[in-house]
């Protein structure tokens, strides 16, 4: 199951999923992020539409954070419509009536240990499901998140990571819960970065998802060229997706971590890196499995062989 605030690389993430033959795709939580929640719901539905999978249910998430206002969307990122501005007509389809929460719950303890939780953007919802239901905890099969930034810098600010940044409280909510969880940061993602060129190959292809994202992913290629002055995107979310089915492409380190909630740095996902003790802010929390080395050829390969059909 994909948490999801689409966005364009969570809508290379959620094709991803769909045309990855070891994963079963059961549904999509929408939470704010990249644009308000109403929007991520629409988006979410119309890139089943695109895909062909209307069949997969769309759960509607909270509209704001646990404790903080909304910061607000990000058009100069992913467009008004959160779709690189391809102004995509309306779903004729509709999510559930039950929340976003109520829907993890159900799908986690209808099937204990085979539901992995995917959350690709702010973590409001997982918290929210844990609130209601603490058990899905020892039911969940796994969590692997894309989110925070052990120990690199931010992106949403120097300390912080978006999809944290975003709902420090509910991050450190989610950190803090006795699950197994992967953290895909940016200690990882910004190393795996797809050049124009390989963008290009899915100009080519001829599946529908493909030219989607082909239509989508040249006004992100336009934020990143300016604001961090590189030749390419970085493959964010796709790079959580990436990891379910190719783990040995990640080199992970083990450790609790906590989430800052107040002043500048909030947001921050800290680490307890002491060898031997773990300082008491820390203590009782599981070691969370941290991203932290990627083999970047493998990753994008794998996303241009699977989306594209052809490999660079």
């Amino acid at each position: 199951m994909i948490d999801t605030d689409p966005g364009i690389d969570d809508a290379m993430a959620i094709f991803l999923a769909l045309r990855s033959p070891e994963l079963e795709l059961i549904g999509l939580t929408t939470i704010f992020g990249n644009v308000h929640t109403a929007l991520s719901t629409t988006n979410a539905l119309r890139l089943l539409e695109i895909a062909g999978r209307t069949d997969i249910s769309v759960a509607h998430g909270a509209d704001q954070p646990l404790e903080r206002a909304y910061a607000g969307p990000v058009p100069f990122i992913h467009g008004s419509d959160g779709q690189g501005n391809a102004h995509l007509p309306a779903p004729s389809t509709k999510p559930l009536e039950i929340s976003a929460a109520e829907f993890i719950v159900q799908q986690i303890m209808d099937a204990p240990g085979q539901v992995t939780l995917v959350p690709i953007g702010p973590l409001t919802n997982i918290a929210l499901a844990l609130q209601l239901e603490p058990r899905i905890a020892q039911n969940v099969r796994e969590v692997v998140l894309m989110g925070g930034n052990a120990f690199c810098a931010g992106n949403a600010t120097p300390a912080s990571e978006a999809n944290i940044h975003n709902d420090p409280e509910a991050a450190d909510l989610v950190f803090g819960a006795d699950w197994r969880i992967t953290m895909v940061g940016l200690d990882v993602t910004h190393n795996v970065i797809m050049t124009p060129a390989q963008m290009n190959l899915l100009e080519t292809a001829r599946n529908p998802l493909a030219q989607h994202l082909a239509k989508i992913n040249p006004l992100y290629l336009e934020f990143v060229a300016t604001s961090a002055e590189i030749d390419g995107n970085y493959i964010h979310d796709p790079s959580a997706v990436v990891y379910l089915t190719h783990p040995h492409a990640f080199t992970t380190a083990q450790h609790p971590v906590r989430v800052e909630t107040l002043g500048i740095s909030a947001g921050k996902t800290w680490a307890n890196t002491f060898p031997k003790r773990i300082h008491p802010d820390w203590a009782g929390r599981p070691a969370v499995n941290i991203c932290v080395d990627v083999d970047s050829r493998m990753v994008l390969n794998v996303i241009l062989e699977r989306l594209g059909d052809q490999v660079p």
